[in-house]
C-alpha cells in the first residue's frame, strides 16, 4: 500500500507519463512506484528517473528475484526473469544434506542467495565479484542466509580451504559479444556496468575463466553451471569438455534461456 494516499487521478498521470516514455508495463510499475513513494514530491522525482530511462529496480532499491527480494541499487547488476531458471537448475543440484555453493560475478548475489532460500537441507554459501560496489550490495543480500561476499577476481577472491568443496558453482557471467553491445535496452547499456554484459567478441571470454579453473573448486560430482545465449552452447559445451568436464545443455522454453552444465568426474 502507498505510504501517501495517492488519488485515481495520480495514479492516471503517472501510468500516461510511464507509457509516454515507452515502458510496456506502465500500470504496474506506477503501482510499485507508488507504492514505494513516502510522498507526492519524491513519487515526482522517482517517475522523472524512470522517465529518463533509470531501470526500475534501481529506482526501488529491489527486485523481486526467484520469490525473492533482492536490494539492488544504482550500478549494480539487475537480475533477469530468465535466470530465474539457472537457480532452479542449481536447486536441483545440491545434495540433500548440507552443501557449500560458490556464486561467482555474483552481482548482487541474487543467484546465490535464491538458491540458498530454496536449497532442501543448509547451505555454506561464498559469492566474489570483481566490482567493490556490486560486493557491498551482495553482503548485504546474504547477510539474511549467513552467505559470504568477496571482492577479487573469480577464483582468486575465495579462500583457499574453498578449492575442491564446491557442491554447486553458478556463475552469471557477462556474456554478451562485444559488437551487440549497442542493440542492448538503454537502461541497460547507460545504467548498469560494462563489465557485467560484455563477454568479448564472441561473448565467452570470462565464461572460459570460470570453465579453466571450475575442476579445482568442485567437489568430485559436482557442477557448474551458467547461463549463455543459445547460439553460444555449442562452443559452451566444447569448452567445458576440453576442460574434463562432463557436460550437459539444459533450455527452457518458458524462461527463454539456456543453462550450460559441467559436472566433475568422480574417481573409480
Amino acid at each position: 500500500m502507498p505510504i501517501f494516499p495517492a488519488t485515481d487521478a495520480e495514479r492516471a498521470s503517472v501510468v500516461a507519463e510511464l507509457r509516454a516514455a515507452g515502458c510496456v508495463f506502465a500500470e504496474d510499475e506506477a503501482d510499485l512506484l507508488i507504492g514505494a513513494a513516502g510522498a507526492p514530491q519524491q513519487l515526482i522525482a522517482m517517475v522523472a528517473r524512470r522517465v529518463a530511462g533509470e531501470p526500475l529496480e534501481h529506482i526501488l532499491g529491489w527486485v523481486d528475484f526467484a520469490g525473492v527480494r533482492v536490494s539492488v541499487e544504482p550500478g549494480v547488476f539487475v537480475p533477469r526473469r530468465r535466470t530465474e531458471f539457472l537457480v532452479r537448475e542449481a536447486v536441483s543440484r545440491l545434495p540433500s544434506g548440507p552443501g557449500i555453493v560458490v556464486d561467482l560475478c555474483c552481482g548482487s548475489g541474487a543467484i546465490g542467495l535464491a538458491v540458498a532460500v530454496a536449497a532442501r537441507g543448509p547451505v555454506e554459501l561464498h559469492a566474489a565479484d570483481v566490482d567493490p560496489v556490486a560486493v557491498a550490495c551482495a553482503r548485504r543480500n546474504l547477510a539474511a542466509v549467513g552467505g559470504h561476499g568477496y571482492e577479487g577476481d573469480l577464483y582468486t577472491a575465495l579462500p583457499a580451504r574453498m578449492r575442491g568443496r564446491a557442491n554447486v558453482l553458478v556463475a552469471n557471467v557477462p556474456y554478451v559479444p562485444t559488437n551487440a553491445m549497442a542493440l542492448l535496452p538503454p537502461e541497460a547499456r547507460l545504467h548498469e556496468p560494462r563489465a557485467a554484459l560484455d563477454g568479448g567478441p564472441d561473448g565467452l571470454d570470462v565464461f572460459r575463466r570460470v570453465v579453466a579453473g571450475a575442476v579445482d573448486w568442485l567437489a568430485p560430482g559436482g557442477h557448474l553451471l551458467v547461463e549463455v545465449g543459445e547460439e553460444q552452447t555449442s562452443a559452451a559445451v566444447a569448452a567445458l569438455t576440453a576442460a574434463g568436464l562432463a557436460a550437459r545443455v539444459a533450455r527452457s522454453a518458458e524462461h527463454d534461456g539456456a543453462v550450460v552444465i559441467g559436472t566433475r568426474r568422480t574417481r573409480g
